[in-house]
């Protein structure tokens, strides 16, 4: 018995739609990780791409849990001396990027590295109900029907 690793020619890539509207982010950024990587495929192989296309709409109406809307901060730096900035999670909701909350959730899920990065790239976030995906048939990947518990109302 051998040990089945994937070729890139065995690789089919499909488009998973969801829409992650009063979902609980970490929940969905827990199964996009997977998605993405393709841990979810019996043919995955860890050193190549074989995860999913994946595109999450709704993203500003995304639900977190707890205060984590006043408690939960972001930090980054502008690169000067004591250039240390911070926003929380409400903040960037109600800004201009919100999809960028649910972006970096699933970021953080994904390995570091050349794969991972290659990974991310195929992940596609936004705001509103809207996108331009249309010509790819992506397949509706219902997310909140998969457990009671991802699904919250505020």
């Amino acid at each position: 018995m051998k040990t089945y690793s994937a070729k890139p020619g065995d690789i089919e890539k499909r488009w998973l739609l969801i829409d992650a509207e009063d979902v609980v982010l970490g929940r969905l950024a827990a199964t996009v990780a997977t998605l993405l990587r393709g841990k979810h495929k019996p043919s995955y192989t860890p050193h190549m791409d074989c995860g999913d296309n994946v595109i999450v709409i709704n993203a500003k109406k995304i639900h977190l849990t707890g205060k984590k809307l006043s408690d939960k901060i972001y930090y980054r730096h502008t690169g000067y001396p004591g250039g240390i900035k911070s926003r929380t999670a409400g903040q960037i909701l109600e800004g201009r990027h919100p999809e960028r909350v649910v972006a970096k959730a699933i970021e953080r899920m994904i390995p570091r590295g050349t794969l991972g990065r290659q990974q991310f790239r195929n992940l596609r976030v936004y705001a509103g109900p809207e996108h331009p995906h249309e010509a790819q048939k992506p397949d509706v990947f219902d997310f909140a029907s998969k457990n009671p518990k991802n699904k919250r109302n505020r």
